[in-house]
């Protein structure tokens, strides 16, 4: 029997996540079953997947009549909530995490708010708060890759946490993401701490860029760069991990136990109805990396997708196309800039409306009670 699309990914040296979680994916087995099917391998959440889960259904109606009786702030109860998911899902994937090459996958992931992407000290609060909260060795928390971020990944990296940095579009930013990393390990074995058991993947954004970028080709007559920018961008982040974590700097951290910190691949579903709904899933397959996928685009790649060792092929051609953009006047650190400035926005809507949600589910609870 042919083998699955979906796991034969693995057999590049990439790893699968879901981009997705709910109670409902848990309780009916069918994240056991992409686990066992697919060769699923981790979680990532996000304030929008939580929204969705707790608005759209009633799973969460029971526990949140119980944590309303507890005077607690909407957001509160949010992380409440959440963290009791994060916590069932990481078990859940113990027994990947605790494979022969321990800490390798297995990892669920969950976010700060996004409030406080441009808030270093409280970044770096809420992570505290929700590592110890979790209490999971392969949970990993996720704190946007903006400027005030930077220093409060290198401190979280120097105290033991676990770190998935979100929200990269820029591949300047992804350098100074590296060296926040590397900087906290670093802190950290000067401490005389151990660093062997930390784990960071960075999160490179993909199809959003061609979403901005698609229709500035067009005005400039290049069509043929038209979705081609996000790919040549991973692929040109993919040279910068391997020099990076084959220097000398990171060796001697290499050889006390760190982990290089894993490329991911997010925004990995299609966005433009003209092209494959496996395209940045299929260009992007490599050693040492990982792919978060929501569901859909998991299903269509089952169905169809082709795995192959893609990741360095026609790396000529990604450097030509970047130099291109900039040749005809397109500024990617402008439109990585946008890109960012609105991401921290899309996730803030959603997170309110799950606020206000968790709000009034409060307001009905309590007025049932009084009546």
């Amino acid at each position: 029997m042919e083998k699955n699309h979906v796991k034969r990914i693995h057999d590049f040296g990439q790893s699968i996540w879901l981009d997705f979680i709910d109670r409902r994916i848990m309780d009916t087995g069918e994240l056991q079953r992409l686990m066992d099917e697919d060769g699923v391998r981790g979680v990532t959440s996000n304030p929008a997947i939580f929204e969705k889960a707790i608005s759209s259904s009633s799973d969460y109606d029971a526990d949140i009549k119980e944590l309303s009786r507890e005077n607690l702030s909407n957001e509160d109860v949010f992380y409440r909530l959440a963290v009791r998911d994060i916590k069932r899902a990481a078990d859940l994937f113990k027994p990947v995490y605790e494979e022969e090459e321990r800490g390798a996958d297995g990892y669920i992931s969950l976010e700060v708010s996004p409030h406080l992407a441009r808030d270093t000290e409280g970044t770096i609060r809420q992570a505290r708060e929700l590592w110890k909260a979790v209490d999971r060795e392969n949970v990993m928390i996720k704190i946007p890759g903006t400027a005030e971020g930077l220093p409060a990944i290198r401190t979280c990296i120097s105290e033991g946490i676990n770190i998935n940095i979100t929200l990269l579009f820029s591949l300047n930013r992804y350098e100074e993401v590296a060296d926040a990393y590397i900087s906290g390990l670093e802190d950290r074995l000067k401490q005389n701490q151990r660093i062997d058991h930390i784990a960071s993947v960075a999160s490179f954004f993909l199809s959003r860029i061609d979403v901005i970028v698609d229709p500035l080709l067009k005005e400039k007559g290049l069509n043929q760069l038209y979705g081609q920018v996000a790919i040549a961008s991973a692929k040109k982040a993919y040279e910068l991990y391997k020099r990076i974590f084959s220097s000398e700097r990171f060796k001697k951290l290499e050889a006390k136990g760190a982990r290089p910190q894993r490329l991911l691949w997010a925004s990995t579903s299609s966005k433009n109805p003209d092209f494959a709904d496996t395209k940045y899933v299929e260009a992007l397959i490599g050693p040492d990396t990982v792919n978060t996928i929501p569901l859909d685009t998991l299903a269509a790649f089952k169905d169809h997708g082709h795995a192959a060792n893609t990741l360095e092929d026609d790396l000529d051609k990604a450097t030509r196309t970047l130099a291109q953009l900039e040749e005809a006047g397109i500024s990617l650190d402008d439109i990585t800039q946008r890109l960012e400035d609105e991401g921290i926005e899309k996730f803030n809507k959603p997170y309110d409306k799950l606020l206000e949600a968790i709000g009034q589910q409060k307001e009905k609870v309590m007025a049932s009670g009084k009546s």
